[in-house]
């Protein structure tokens, strides 16, 4: 009889885990396979048509950070503070876990899309052929595009949009006033 409320609270640990760890879980798996079929099928700054011209597939390489914002010689810098960035919005990820879901799953996303991009960032140290992040998501009309960008960074996009809408429209019992 022992045995069976063990197990159940190890069950009952692993979803609550699984539940709060399941977006950055997925966002990073499906980031890295998304590269990884990229860099195997597209050929560098190869485009394909995926919707017409608005949305097409170009294989590309970011050695800056966000929009293509060049670092120069700070590059193994980016890492470091990248790293911490992502330590902190884990940190943080934790300290919510028993919040709104908005704010968990917002933060699990952000986390996601930091931990994908900082793997791609972290071939820099063991590489001597660094060529950036793998960017491949193309959008626009005609000559008007968009910066190229990948999973990582529309799960970082999709996790402040969830993050705001939770801060704009959510009723914080904590701020209604109490009337007696």
């Amino acid at each position: 009889y022992l045995i069976l409320p063990v197990a159940s609270n190890v069950s009952l640990n692993l979803i609550n885990i699984l539940r709060i760890y399941l977006p950055t879980i997925l966002v990073i798996f499906i980031d890295q396979i998304s590269k990884m079929w990229v860099k195997h099928n597209l050929e560098l700054w190869e485009t394909w048509d995926v919707f017409g011209s608005f949305l097409r597939f170009s294989h590309v390489r970011n050695p800056g950070i966000a929009f293509g914002i060049p670092v120069g010689d700070y590059s193994m810098l980016i890492v470091f503070l990248s790293f911490a960035a992502t330590t902190v919005i884990a940190y943080l990820h934790w300290q919510e876990r028993n919040n709104h879901p908005l704010i968990v799953n917002g933060l699990g996303f952000i986390l996601g899309g930091a931990i994908g991009n900082l793997i791609d960032r972290s071939y820099i140290l063991f590489s001597e052929t660094y060529e950036g992040v793998v960017d491949f998501i193309d959008v626009g009309a005609g000559d008007f595009r968009w910066y190229t960008f990948n999973i990582a960074d529309s799960a970082v996009t999709v996790g402040v949009i969830l993050y705001l809408l939770h801060s704009l429209f959510i009723i914080k019992p904590e701020l209604v006033e109490q009337s007696d």
